[in-house]
């Protein structure tokens, strides 16, 4: 096919689209079912209704090829994990019992059963719940699912494109299961799951599909020939398969490197790839090996990750480039809209002028539609939108907004000893031992406590005028007096205030500082039913006031033991924002710690001794290459210790981590030098905390005891179990207790329960130490 005739069969397409409806109704009927006051044939009829509208409005931009199979009530790994039949012993009766009931079991738990660990999907916030796999696993397919969407689809006269995580990566996203040799690989399995693959694909096909399209997103990271030698034999028996719908093979969030001439030589009829993270580098490696002639290209030119408009005519280019390159080229996001919130129409406080900077999912589906047009009928077409998208950047490019002198002469100014502590961690440690007095296995919880319906209403009164900032504020201060009074009387060492003033651990800070923008639906979904709303990170970044200090100082005052300050980091702020793209990431790390500096220096001065830095997002945000963690975890480090570099030494800086795979990144939590990182081990094990062991870490940790993403309330003995087993790992004398995250998502009864059970379990063993 020539180039012109390959750009006269573009389409548009896109891998995903947001889940939860306009107004979350996916959420509200989830919840709801989980409590009894909806039936599980409701959440089904609103399951179908969400689908069936994603479907319209996207056939009704002019989206060619609708995706199925990316609708899902909890997680679309865990569906993959249904479909081919991995369900854990522990989980099976429940299944067997009720597919809904089970589903869910395996997600969140039950108080007898745990659920499956969780973690992010790649270097996004978006949690996936890992597979738990084995020698003995045995697969069996379930295409229920997946075909039944298709139908639905093709029932409204729609072109159905189903998604399916591919099988390389479903196995190389998996884990040992429990009791099962660490050094077990899940890979080995692929023989065993190919058939399953082939059966589902069947299936799709005798439903009508005449294109799956399996996603490969792990082959954008580093792999070993033997693993690229398994993609390549996974590729070349389903491609054999004699009855099977065209297979497009999708990869995104980088460039597939070595991974790229396997899949290009594979019997498959398509390629997607991801154009936006990694442009230049897919455009070389494709005409490296040739292009793909007689295969599909689909060119993700635009950001399915960040909420800023287009460059068109940069795409346009990108685009006709590629048409040398393939025989068909069509256009879609770079990967699936799920990363972002659903219109920016809705948005009424946000500068009309400011708003045209942005896309969501609606306007980005629009962008490729028009993109497709461009590359298809010629720019003469798309004139107009040429012209307006030219001025919105040049808006952007041109605004106050961005540019602070002030700000930038600050960062410009920072020398290596503002990002030190003014001693070393041993002497540090004896001057904050000497001054907080606190036992050994000191008990403490990591920030939030439950965000009640009070207090969600309490927020929405203030905003709405019904109650006064003096009202508010009488009921926070309500609320941080019964979580101190509860703390103090569950033997708790080191308290927090709760948080109850806070939307958001990012949100909170990013409405305060300047640089910043906030929605009021911009909802993303970060796990199951938990959606974030989180800030645009537009400018130049500072800290015109105190941010935290005034409740921190409040709850000191109601307590003699120590209550933590708590901030959450430079990178996390970074990493749960849409962060701007107009400078390098470091520059606007940079920004953010000085102000969160300030902050620091201000809670230290009102008498703060114990002070928390939130970054569970670095390990997060590490980049999918290694040749390029080096560079990003420098600036990464240097903004923590920029944010806590200047404090005295008996000051106790902390900080968090959670739901990530710490092993890549221990010199780097090392190098952070903070005091006490807390991070979350119950799904794992304490895995981390051998990790830790291993590195030879030498400061205090607390690898969390209670998994707070379960309704589950862990026993005492369970969480003492779990506490001798991070002492084979960490001594005593540096090893803390403490839940895994924040408690903001759990109910107060099965709190309490859990917090007593771990102080309970903290004094246990406690007196199991030998004396000193």
């Amino acid at each position: 096919m020539t180039p012109k005739s390959a750009a006269a069969a573009a389409r548009a397409t896109v891998y995903g689209y947001p889940r939860q409806g306009r107004n979350r109704e996916l959420k509200k009927a989830i919840e709801g079912y989980w409590k009894g006051r909806v039936t599980a044939d409701a959440l089904r009829a609103t399951a179908a209704e969400l689908r069936a509208g994603n479907w319209r409005r996207l056939a009704e931009a002019g989206i060619h090829e609708v995706p199925t199979g990316d609708f899902s009530y909890y997680d679309h790994v865990l569906d993959t994990t249904v479909m081919v039949g991995a369900i854990p012993a522990r989980h099976r009766e429940a299944v067997t019992a009720g597919a809904l009931d089970g589903y869910f079991a395996m997600a969140r738990g039950t108080q007898d059963v745990a659920p499956l660990e969780m973690t992010k999907w790649f270097d996004t916030n978006y949690h996936y719940l890992v597979p738990e796999l084995g020698p003995d696993t045995v697969f069996a397919a379930d295409s229920t699912k997946q075909v039944a969407e298709l139908k639905e689809a093709l029932a409204l006269g729609l072109t159905a494109r189903p998604v399916l995580v591919g099988p390389v990566t479903y196995l190389l996203l998996a884990k040992p299961a429990p009791g099962v040799p660490a050094d077990f690989e899940p890979l080995t399995l692929l023989d065993r799951l190919l058939p399953v693959y082939a059966e589902v694909l069947a299936d799709l096909r005798a439903a009508g599909a005449e294109w799956v399209q399996l996603d490969e997103p792990a082959l954008v990271q580093d792999r070993t020939p033997a693993e690229l030698n398994a993609a390549a034999r996974a590729y070349r028996e389903l491609g054999a398969l004699p009855d099977r719908p065209q297979l497009l093979v999708a990869s995104y969030f980088d460039r597939l490197g070595d991974a790229l001439p396997v899949l290009a030589k594979a019997p498959v009829e398509g390629l997607a790839l991801d154009f936006t993270e990694a442009a230049a580098a897919h455009l070389d490696a494709l005409a490296a090996v040739g292009g793909l002639p007689g295969k599909r290209l689909v060119a993700g030119v635009v950001n399915g990750r960040n909420i800023w408009v287009n460059d068109l005519e940069k795409s346009l280019a990108t685009l006709g480039t590629l048409l040398g390159l393939a025989d068909r080229v069509d256009v879609a996001a770079s990967c699936s809209l799920l990363h972002v919130p659903l219109d920016t129409a809705p948005e009424r406080d946000i500068e009309p002028q400011i708003l045209r900077w942005l896309a969501f999912a609606r306007q980005k589906t629009a962008e490729v539609v028009t993109l497709a047009k461009g590359l298809a009928q010629g720019t003469d077409t798309i004139t107009a939108e040429l012209a307006a998208n030219r001025a919105d950047l040049a808006s952007r490019a041109g605004s106050p907004i961005t540019h602070d002198p002030a700000v930038r002469a600050r960062a410009a100014a920072v020398t290596e000893a503002d990002a030190r502590r003014s001693q070393p961690y041993a002497e540090r440690a004896a001057a904050q031992r000497a001054h907080l007095g606190l036992p050994l296995l000191p008990t403490t919880t990591i920030g939030s406590f439950p965000q009640t319906g009070e207090l969600r209403a309490a927020r929405a009164d203030l905003r709405a005028g019904r109650i006064d900032d003096a009202g508010y504020e009488e009921r926070i201060k309500s609320e941080i007096q019964e979580v101190i009074a509860f703390q103090e009387k569950t033997g708790l060492d080191v308290l927090v205030h709760g948080e109850p003033e806070r939307n958001d651990m990012v949100q909170y800070f990013a409405e305060q500082l300047t640089g910043y923008l906030a929605t009021q639906h911009g909802w993303v979904q970060s796990y199951g039913t938990r959606y974030v709303r989180p800030p645009i990170l537009a400018g130049d970044i500072s800290r015109p006031d105190p941010m935290t200090v005034r409740w921190t100082t409040y709850a000191q005052s109601l307590t003699g033991r120590p209550v933590k300050g708590m901030l959450t980091g430079p990178v996390t702020m970074l990493a749960w924002s849409f962060v701007r793209d107009d400078q390098p990431l470091g520059d606007t790390a940079r920004q953010v710690a000085l102000a969160l500096r300030d902050e620091v220096g201000d809670l230290e001065a009102a008498g703060t001794s114990v002070i928390q830095v939130d970054e569970p997002a670095l390990r997060e945000t590490l980049p999918l290459r290694s040749a390029d963690h080096a560079a990003y975890l420098a600036w990464a480090t240097e903004a923590f210790r920029l944010t806590t570099g200047g404090v005295r030494p008996d000051t106790q800086v902390h900080t968090h981590m959670c739901y990530a795979e710490f092993g890549d990144i221990v010199q780097a939590i090392d190098d952070l030098d903070a005091d006490v990182i807390s991070l979350e081990a119950a799904r794992s094990h304490m895995q981390v905390a051998r990790e830790l062991a291993a590195h030879g870490y030498p400061r205090e940790a607390g690898p969390g005891v209670y998994d707070i993403h379960s309704p589950r309330v862990p026993s005492a003995e369970e969480a003492a179990e779990l506490l001798r087993t991070g002492l084979k790992a960490i001594p005593a004398e540096r090893l803390w207790v403490n839940p895994d995250c924040g408690l903001k998502t759990r109910g107060w009864p099965e709190t309490r329960a859990s917090l007593e059970n771990l102080v309970a379990a903290a004094r246990t063993v406690r007196t199991e130490l030998p004396a000193s």
